[in-house]
C-alpha cells in the first residue's frame, strides 16, 4: 500500500502523470486530511491539479480513507513541524503496513524515527522505469517537469536520479 502525501500529488498532476500510479503494485490511499489540503482547498483556490487528483480518484487509481485520531496521532500532531496531513500520511502508513510517499525531510526524519518506510515521488518514478512502465525516456521527461513546475530537487539527487534513468537504458 502506497500513501500519498499532498507533494507527491500535487506535482504528479501538475505534470499529468498521476495515471502512471495504477502500474505500482498495491493500492494507492490518499488520508482524507490530505484530500482537504489538496482536492477540496485546491478546488476551492480552481487549481487544475486539485481537478487531476480528484479525476483519479473518481477513476480509482487512489481511494481516500479516514485516519483514526489515536495516541501515536496525537503524539506527533503536537510537532510543529508536521502539518495534521503529514501525521496523518504517517500513521496510515504505519497502521496499515504501507509505505509513506512523501518528498519533505522533516517528515521522512520523523518517519524514520518512528521505524515508518517512506519513499519520495523519483523513488515512483524510478521503480516505475525499473519494471517498464514507463520509458526511460518518459521517465526523464516527468522528473524535468515536475521541476519546472516547481518541485524541489536539489542538484546532486536530480544527476543521481538522471545517472539511474540513463542506467535502466543500457
Amino acid at each position: 500500500m502506497w500513501v500519498f502525501d499532498a507533494t507527491p500529488l500535487i506535482y504528479l498532476a501538475k505534470v499529468e502523470a498521476l495515471t502512471l500510479v495504477k502500474d505500482l503494485d498495491g493500492s494507492c490511499i490518499i488520508p482524507e486530511r490530505v484530500y482537504d489540503e489538496v482536492v477540496t482547498n485546491g478546488l476551492e483556490n480552481d487549481y487544475s491539479d486539485a481537478r487531476r487528483v480528484e479525476r483519479g480518484i473518481d477513476d480509482g487509481y487512489f481511494e481516500v480513507r479516514p485516519v483514526q485520531n489515536d495516541r501515536r496521532f496525537a503524539r506527533l500532531q503536537t510537532n510543529s513541524h508536521l502539518s495534521d496531513a503529514d501525521v496523518a500520511v504517517l500513521v496510515l502508513a504505519d497502521t496499515q503496513d504501507g509505505v509513506a510517499v512523501m518528498d519533505e525531510t522533516y517528515g521522512r526524519d520523523v518517519a524514520a524515527a518512528e521505524e515508518i518506510t517512506t519513499r519520495g515521488t523519483a523513488y515512483v518514478v524510478l521503480s516505475l522505469t525499473k519494471q517498464g512502465a514507463i520509458s526511460d525516456d518518459d521517465a526523464r521527461t516527468v522528473i524535468d517537469e515536475m521541476i519546472d513546475a516547481g518541485w524541489y530537487c536539489a542538484p546532486d539527487v536530480y544527476t543521481k536520479i538522471v545517472r539511474q534513468i540513463e542506467d535502466f537504458a543500457d
